[in-house]
C-alpha cells in the first residue's frame, strides 16, 4: 500500500509525529530568539507545527518541504488558518532533491525525525549546515540506543547495530561537523506510549469506519507487528531527543 497513506491512519490523531510533548516544541521555539522575518527551513515539516509555531512568534518566512500530500494539505491549512499574514513556501517533494538559490541563507534549519532522507543523523546534520548562515540554528529529531539492542530487536525491525548512536553519540556527530549543542529535549515513557499507543488506537478505529479498505488487512498487520516489538523490545531499548545545535 501507499506509504503515505498508512502514515495519514496511522497517525491522524497526532498534533506531532514524533514521541515529543507539545510543550517542549513550544520551549524549543523561545530559545531561538528569531528576529520577525527570519528564514526558516524545515524537512519533513509533517503537519507543519513547528514551523507555524515559529510563524506565531517571529513571523517567519522561509520553506516547508514533505513528501506526503496529506500532511502538506493539512499543514497548508494550519498556516493558513493561524499565521495567514507568514510567507511560508509549502512544498511536496523529496527533500533531498531541494537545493536553495543560495546557500547558507536560513536563520534556522530543521528536519525532526526524517534523518533517512538524508542517509542519517550526519548526513542530515551536514545537509542542514550547509543551508544555515553562520551563528544560526540547527534543530534536528534523532533516535537513540538506550541500551545495547537484542538481536531478535534488529532483525525484527530491519535494524542494524549503527542504525542509531547512543545519546552522548548523536552529539558528538554534531560537534564533529563544527556544530556547538544549545540544548536537548530528551522523550520519556510517557511521550513514547501515546506516540505508539495513538497509532494503535487510529488503526483501530480506522478499521471499524473503512472495514471494506482492501490496504486493511496490510494496515492491521504492520501495526500489529509495530507494537509487538515496541512491547517487546523498544520501549526499554529506543530514546528520541531533539538536538538544538549552533553553527
Amino acid at each position: 500500500m501507499d506509504i503515505w497513506k498508512y502514515f495519514d491512519i496511522t497517525h491522524r490523531y497526532h498534533i506531532l509525529c514524533n514521541p515529543t510533548r507539545l510543550e517542549k516544541y513550544t520551549f524549543i521555539v523561545s530559545l531561538t530568539h528569531l528576529q520577525p522575518g527570519a528564514r526558516v527551513l524545515e524537512i519533513a515539516a509533517g503537519k507543519g507545527e513547528f514551523i507555524t509555531l515559529l510563524a506565531e512568534r517571529y513571523l517567519v518566512s522561509g520553506v516547508a518541504i514533505d513528501a506526503s500530500p496529506y500532511v502538506v494539505e493539512e499543514m497548508k491549512h494550519k498556516l493558513a488558518d493561524r499565521v495567514p499574514r507568514a510567507q511560508i513556501e509549502v512544498l511536496t517533494m523529496d527533500a533531498a532533491e531541494y537545493r536553495p538559490e543560495q546557500p547558507e541563507s536560513f536563520d534556522l534549519t530543521a528536519c525532526i525525525g526524517a534523518s533517512w532522507i538524508f542517509g542519517d543523523h550526519r548526513g542530515t546534520l551536514a545537509y542542514l549546515k550547509e543551508q544555515t548562515r553562520p551563528g544560526g540554528w540547527i534543530v534536528v529529531g534523532e533516535p537513540f540506543w538506550r541500551r545495547e539492542p537484542d538481536p531478535e530487536y534488529l532483525q525484527s525491525a530491519g535494524y542494524d547495530r549503527d542504525s542509531f548512536s547512543t545519546h552522548a553519540g548523536n552529539v558528538r556527530i554534531g560537534e564533529e561537523l563544527g556544530l556547538r549543542l544549545a540544548y536537548t529535549a530528551v522523550s520519556n515513557h510517557d511521550e513514547w506510549d501515546m506516540y505508539e499507543c495513538l497509532q494503535w488506537y487510529a488503526a483501530e478505529l480506522y478499521a471499524r469506519e473503512h472495514p471494506d479498505d482492501p490496504d486493511l488487512p496490510e494496515v492491521m498487520q504492520r501495526v500489529e507487528k509495530s507494537r509487538n516489538e515496541y512491547l517487546r523490545w523498544g520501549r526499554e531499548t529506543m530514546g528520541w531527543a531533539i538536538y538544538v545545535f549552533l553553527k
